[in-house]
């Protein structure tokens, strides 16, 4: 059984997802301002976070930024405001792993979590031995053992989603993929009107590797259809 830690100063929204979450066999605790959320996170074990932005005491930016310098890693979904974008790309930069427009359904979150989890298990699985390849692509290498990007030899700090978008592109060179397709494969989930979520990661993987991200070399647009992996793959 999964334990998540709900981080939601709106008690009636945060005792919904509570309910909900027996659904999917999970237990979870309710953290209302950002201080409690963070003395909860280490005081007890959890799989995953759901966390807001907008808290008493301490938003959920600083909450983000303080469970990833603790080392341990574990998923975490930002909820936002519809239209603070800022927030989305800022809680990205810090580490969040994806997020969820409010008002959101239920089932969207739960897809959400489930994907979550499913990407966690995928990654203790055994890998083939192709898997544990490094990916050359341009100056660029995907070292997939240890989850870590290099640029020039120069080491490029990626969150878990962005890394695992960029492998993605990197493994298919040169397919045309569209914004729900990439929801579907990379995210494990597909909800209409969240081909944003996938922009979002883009532009932002786009100021981390590209020399020029107006002018890109590793991740193109195609206009009218989607993106596609361009780097030079040897």
């Amino acid at each position: 059984m999964k334990n998540i830690l709900i981080v939601e100063d709106n008690a009636d929204l945060a005792s919904l997802i509570q309910l909900h979450l027996g659904d999917i066999n999970c237990t979870s605790d309710i953290a209302q301002d950002g201080g409690k959320a963070l003395q909860y996170y280490k005081q007890n074990d959890y799989d995953l976070v759901i966390l807001d932005i907008m808290l008493p005491v301490m938003d959920g930016i600083e909450v983000c930024k303080q469970i990833r310098e603790q080392g341990t890693y574990i998923p975490i979904i930002m909820l936002t405001s519809k239209s603070s974008e800022i927030d989305r790309v800022v809680g990205l930069e810090v580490g969040a792993d994806d997020y969820i427009t409010k008002p959101f359904s239920i089932p969207e979150l739960l897809a959400r979590i489930k994907a979550q989890f499913r990407s966690i298990e995928a990654l203790a699985q055994p890998k083939a031995e192709q898997d544990k390849e490094d990916i050359k692509a341009g100056d660029m290498a995907i070292h997939l053992a240890n989850r870590t990007v290099s640029i020039a030899e120069k080491n490029i700090e990626l969150t878990a989603r962005e890394f695992d978008l960029l492998v993605y592109f990197a493994k298919h060179p040169g397919q045309v993929f569209t914004r729900n397709q990439l929801l579907d494969h990379v995210w494990g989930y597909q909800f209409e009107g969240y081909e944003h979520t996938v922009n979002t990661h883009i532009n932002r993987l786009r100021i981390k590797i590209e020399q020029d991200p107006a002018n890109p070399f590793y991740i193109l647009t195609v206009w009218g259809v989607g993106y596609k992996f361009g780097g030079n793959k040897r």
